[in-house]
């Protein structure tokens, strides 16, 4: 392999891109596999032994270039702009760095080391960009190996249901190196509506609630605090986020292959479905076992091979003979289902409903059924858990979920965290995926929400009339796993999400905004209020759970 390091790459906004290009040592020219990103070169390529994810190497996702150069390809590592020894400034994925992309990819294919076929690789924010840069499609580009990507900046990443996600944008901001960030609002806004909005957010309990939010605060110009100022400022979806998120409506045909893990539903998973459903072009999506992958990244490297093969090289290997959907079933002994839609067509959509005592089941409402009630305030941090009968049947459910709570506070907002779990024949929970709601964002766009999955513009705050019932529709990230007899179904609602993460991928999905406020929660589900967990059955649970969980009782 011949390496050329910091090359320098022109582009039309006027400055330099550096670049890392790992190419086969002799002479010709060949495919390339573009990668951009933020990060430091050198850890992409550290020669260490497989090592599962990290806060250290979360960004070691670029794959192993040797892999690539000795099967004929280069593959190039750029610093996008703002990053590393690249020129201009930081702009959070926005037009200008996917304008600079766009520029990388006019670039490569007038090298004579270039065939004039470009790909992209990578996971998460190498992902990220491939899905903005493929869906303007620009000549050259031949296809994307572009899994782990969220797609809408707001929905994905940034703010759950509507609820700010600050833990994890303070850890990953953390990780920039030698970042120079742009002036932020500054540069669009007027002076006098920056202030105003500044004091508003100075003034806002939940973000002062916060010590690292408070700070950002407090010195909006220090580094990348502009940066997240932007976000602190926008709580609402607006243009700065439909700019960072992928636009559907191009009529973009570039091959693309999507990909998450079930266990990355606070970031990536969404994104992946929406991309494989909306995409135009050839397309292929696989949802892995909730592990995220080993560093240096390299469980993808043979799929991703016979994909740029295929696609670049015109190799007919039988990779598009495939079903395009592959699925991993959590709890199947470590099985795989394959379909060629989402959601999957032999879906029964289940109603579980809520009920008092703490009961989630098919069986519809009885009379009277008094409300469940919990407390939410700094000092005591009430929850409700609705648990189904055990399952006779082995079920396996897989797709979108949806929860309908029909509900009031003493406050005028309502942050919802829900949980789906997984309660096993010994009583031990645990988490399977999740789903967030601010309360005052519950207006829905009819014309985008399905039932199994609500759609909620989230453009404003519509206030909440104390102790008045409201109906609230909450996503609950998709999850597929088989229930075997004797296990159960849990539904967790609380209003933070405060339980201790058993993993990385948990705690990704946690830090959000908490109300400083104090209030009383009350659930209501009777035949006037009916309250239920959508479920996507797939197979099993044919005659429904049975309350006596199965066992038969002698009379007496």
């Amino acid at each position: 392999m011949r390496t050329d390091e910091h090359v320098k790459i022109p582009v039309s906004a006027g400055h330099e891109l550096d670049a890392n290009v790992y190419r086969p040592d002799e002479e010709g020219s060949f495919p390339v596999i573009l990668s951009p990103c933020p990060y430091f070169f050198d850890d992409q390529v550290a020669p260490l032994r497989p090592v599962g994810f990290t806060h250290l190497r979360g960004h070691m996702e670029s794959g192993d270039p040797v892999f690539y150069v000795r099967r004929g390809y280069v593959q190039v590592l750029v610093n996008i702009r703002g990053t590393g020894l690249s020129g201009g400034t930081f702009d959070n994925l926005g037009s200008g760095t996917i304008d600079d992309v766009c520029d990388v990819i006019a670039w490569l294919v007038e090298q004579p080391w270039c065939d004039g076929n470009i790909g992209m690789f990578g996971a998460s924010y190498f992902s990220l960009i491939a899905n903005l840069v493929s869906a303007r499609a620009p000549e050259g580009l031949k296809c994307v190996f572009a899994p782990f990507a969220w797609t809408d900046a707001y929905r994905d990443r940034f703010y759950h249901g509507g609820i700010l996600n600050h833990g994890f944008t303070q850890a990953w901001f953390a990780t920039l190196p030698d970042t120079t960030f742009g002036p932020g609002l500054k540069a669009s806004w007027e002076p006098e509506r920056l202030e105003e909005a500044l004091d508003v957010a100075r003034h806002d309990r939940e973000l002062n609630a916060v010590p690292f939010l408070r700070k950002v605060l407090a010195e909006p110009d220090e580094g990348g605090h502009r940066t997240i100022l932007e976000l602190l400022l926008q709580g609402v979806d607006s243009p700065y986020y439909r700019e960072r998120s992928v636009d559907y409506s191009t009529a973009s045909k570039v091959p693309a292959y999507f990909g998450a893990c079930w266990g990355v539903y606070g970031n990536h998973l969404p994104g992946a479905f929406r991309a494989f459903e909306k995409w135009k072009g050839p397309k292929k999506l696989t949802i892995g076992p909730p592990i995220y992958l080993d560093r240096p990244l390299y469980q993808y490297a043979y799929e991703s091979l016979m994909w740029f093969d295929h696609w670049m090289k015109g190799v007919e290997n039988g990779i598009m003979d495939e079903a395009p959907i592959n699925l991993f079933v959590e709890g199947s002994g470590g099985e795989w289902r394959t379909a060629q839609e989402w959601p999957l067509p032999e879906t029964r959509w289940t109603p579980f409903y809520l009920h008092e005592d703490g009961i989630l089941s098919e069986h519809e409402f009885w009379p009277n059924e008094a409300p469940s009630t919990y407390v939410d305030s700094p000092y005591e941090r009430g929850e409700l858990r609705f648990v189904t009968p055990k399952f006779v049947e082995a079920t396996e459910v897989c797709g979108p979920v949806a929860l309908k709570l029909f509900a009031s506070s003493t406050s005028p907002e309502i942050l919802w965290f829900v949980s789906l779990l997984e309660v096993d024949q010994h009583g031990v929970e645990r988490l399977l995926t999740r789903g967030w709601l601010r309360g005052t964002h519950r207006a829905l766009d009819e014309a985008q929400s399905r039932p199994y999955q609500p759609y909620h513009p989230h453009t404003e705050r519509e206030a909440l009339e104390v102790n008045r019932i409201y109906e609230f529709d909450i996503e609950i990230r998709p999850y597929a796993i088989h229930m075997r007899p004797g296990t159960r179904l849990g539904l967790r609602v609380k209003s933070v999400d405060d339980e201790t993460p058993a993993n990385a991928l948990q705690a990704i999905a946690m830090g959000h905004i908490w109300s400083p406020e104090s209030s009383r929660v009350s659930v209501y589900h009777d035949g006037d209020h009916p309250s239920a967990l959508l479920l996507p059955i797939v197979r099993g649970n044919r005659i429904g759970t049975f309350m006596s969980g199965g066992v038969q009782e002698l009379p007496g």
